[in-house]
């Protein structure tokens, strides 16, 4: 993992990416795979982020990661179903 690293580091200097940004991509990546491995659920992805769940939501709605939630979208796929 530390030679993936400095290899990505590397890339980013590279492309004269700043640290700030860097962060950010790092960030918004790590956060939005959480919750895709979670389907969603913030509190799963909190916890393997190991960061405070209020901290979670504020970061989702800064990165603009918000999407509905999987239940209502089971919900929603069911009635279209039904109605059909």
């Amino acid at each position: 993992m530390p030679n993936e690293i400095e290899g990505l580091v590397d890339r980013l200097l590279s492309a004269n990416v700043s640290l700030e940004e860097a962060v950010e991509l790092l960030e918004r990546s790590m956060i939005s795979t959480a919750l895709a491995r979670h389907r969603g659920n913030q509190s799963a992805a909190s916890k393997q982020l190991r960061i405070h769940r209020n901290t979670l939501q504020r970061k989702v709605l800064a990165y603009g990661l918000k999407r509905k939630p999987v239940a209502r979208e089971a919900r929603a796929r069911r009635r279209r179903a039904t109605a059909s």
